[in-house]
Formats: C-alpha cells, sequence, structure tokens
C-alpha cells in the first residue's frame, strides 16, 4: 500500500499537474484584438529625426499630450513596472507620440529615465495636434483625449498592428492606466507577458518546423 502511495507521489501527481498547467497555459496565451491594423506612424520622426515604425514589433503606444513633466511620475512608474522587465525582448519598444513643441520636456524625461536605465527602447515621435488627433480616432477607442491631446492610458499593439486587450467583464479593456498601480502592477503585467509568451511559442514552432 505505502509503495502505491510512493508509486503515485512520484509519478502520476507530477503529470497530472504537468497535463493541468499545459492546458491552463494554452488557453490563456492568447489576448483578444480590440482593433485589428491600426495604421502606422506614417512620416512622424523621433528626437534623432528618424522614422519610428509599428510593424514587425511588440509596441506600447502611448499619447503624451502637451504637459509631460505633469505627468512624469507615469512615466517612471511606466519604466520600473513593465519597460525595465521587459526590454531585453529583441522586437519589444515604447512608442509615445508627443505634440510638436515637447521636444525640450522629453529630452528631460529621457534625462531622468536614463540614471534608471538603458532607454534605447523608449522611444518618443512628434506630429502636430491636428495629426495626432486625427490617428487617435483611427483606432476607435472609447477613451478619448485629453484637450492637451494625451491619456493617461497606454495601449499594447502586436507585430501585425492589431491593438490588443483583455475583456472585463462584458467589454474589452482598451488600454491601462499609467497612474493606476493595480493596472499596471496586475493587468497591464499579465498581459504584456501573455503577449511575449505568444510570440516565444510562435518562435519556437517555426524553429521546429524548419527542423522536421
Amino acid at each position: 500500500m505505502k509503495k502505491n502511495i510512493v508509486l503515485f507521489v512520484l509519478f502520476i501527481l507530477p503529470i497530472g499537474a504537468y497535463l493541468f498547467f499545459a492546458t491552463g497555459v494554452n488557453s490563456f496565451m492568447t489576448l483578444p484584438t480590440v482593433a485589428p491594423n491600426i495604421p502606422d506612424l506614417g512620416h512622424w520622426t523621433s528626437l534623432s529625426g528618424e522614422k519610428v515604425t509599428l510593424n514587425k514589433k511588440i509596441t506600447v503606444l502611448g499619447f503624451t499630450g502637451n504637459n509631460l513633466l505633469h505627468f512624469k511620475g507615469d512615466y517612471f512608474n511606466l519604466n520600473q513596472k513593465i519597460y525595465n522587465k521587459n526590454r531585453e525582448f529583441k522586437d519589444f519598444q515604447f512608442v509615445m507620440v508627443s505634440p510638436d513643441g515637447t521636444q525640450d520636456q522629453v529630452k528631460e524625461i529621457l534625462k531622468g529615465l536614463q540614471d534608471l536605465t538603458d532607454t534605447s527602447k523608449w522611444l518618443f515621435v512628434f506630429a502636430p495636434t491636428n495629426e495626432i488627433q486625427d490617428y487617435y480616432n483611427t483606432l476607435k477607442l472609447k477613451g478619448k483625449l485629453r484637450p492637451d491631446f494625451g491619456t493617461e492610458n497606454v495601449f499594447i499593439i502586436d507585430k501585425k498592428r492589431n491593438l490588443r486587450g483583455r475583456k472585463d467583464k462584458d467589454e474589452y479593456k482598451e488600454g491601462y492606466n499609467t497612474s493606476s498601480p493595480s493596472d499596471l502592477y496586475n493587468e497591464m503585467t499579465d498581459d504584456v507577458k501573455v503577449i511575449l509568451a505568444e510570440y516565444r511559442l510562435a518562435l519556437k514552432k517555426n524553429n521546429a518546423d524548419r527542423q522536421i
């Protein structure tokens, strides 16, 4: 009898646990599409004058508005909770859309972040406010930009430029509030893990298929 119990604990239980968690992970490794095929950033350029694209990148997309320094705490929270934990992923980037004329504020934000991390994947692009509003409208989100053309929300964009999010009760959660600890620490942290895991699994599958 004791021998059977020992065999059960050593062999059957681990197999059962593996099957249970494997099933759970597979069903969890998806993040719903909220808005498909959003436009790329077009002719907008970064501080260095380079074009930035969403194509083939996993992007955290934000809209800073004219008053970046007023919300600088949100950027530091976002940096510590999301960016630092995932910046080593090759195709991961942060893209913040900022109004023309805010370049000096962006430099100050980046200077503060550089004391904490490598900011090479923190990308700010600049555009006229009317173009920012038009672009945001194409996302067809329920949430609106503030009068200064910014929002506390940031959004997860996949490599095919689909805006991804979780379903909360009967509706989709479009973005993640950078001023909300629970949004960053719990929901966004988990959802970024899911989207990165999705691509890691796809990469492993592609490599396995090539070896067949």
